[in-house]
């Protein structure tokens, strides 16, 4: 029996030396470990502690070249689909002749065509932005 009790008493021992461990922490510090990993700053209200620096338009400037390469080259430089591809005029003022100028294809591309999603997946892009992408793949003006 008292084998028993000495092979019972070593884990207990353990066991309660790391509760008094556990114990040992302050308020400080599981306010620090539960404190958020965070910080919400709206533009216009100060951010304590947080170096923000506010862009008016999100990001870099758009050029059509960033677009195309971004958003446009992968079905448009290779011509997946049928989509008419980048330089190759004569099919994009086939496209151009058929659906009303290069308004009319401005117009498919900000709805989606075919296989094509609106605004070809650059969601955040203007009018100006495709209309100016679209030209430049094109060489219409």
């Amino acid at each position: 029996m008292n084998l028993i009790m000495k092979m019972l008493a070593a884990p207990a021992t353990v066991l309660a030396l790391w509760a008094v461990s556990a114990q040992a922490a302050t308020n400080d510090d599981i306010a620090k470990r539960l404190e958020p990993v965070g910080q919400v700053c709206v533009q216009g209200q100060e951010c304590k502690g947080m170096e923000v620096a506010a862009t008016a338009g999100g990001g870099d400037a758009k050029t059509p070249d960033s677009i195309i390469a971004k958003h446009c080259n992968a079905c448009h430089g290779s011509g997946l689909l049928g989509a008419p591809k980048i330089g190759d005029t004569a099919a994009w003022k086939e496209r151009a002749d058929h659906q009303g100028g290069l308004d009319g294809i401005l117009a498919k591309a900000i709805t989606g065509i075919n296989a094509m999603p609106p605004k070809g997946t650059c969601a955040d892009c203007t009018d100006a932005d495709l209309k100016g992408a679209i030209e430049k793949m094109s060489g219409l003006k």
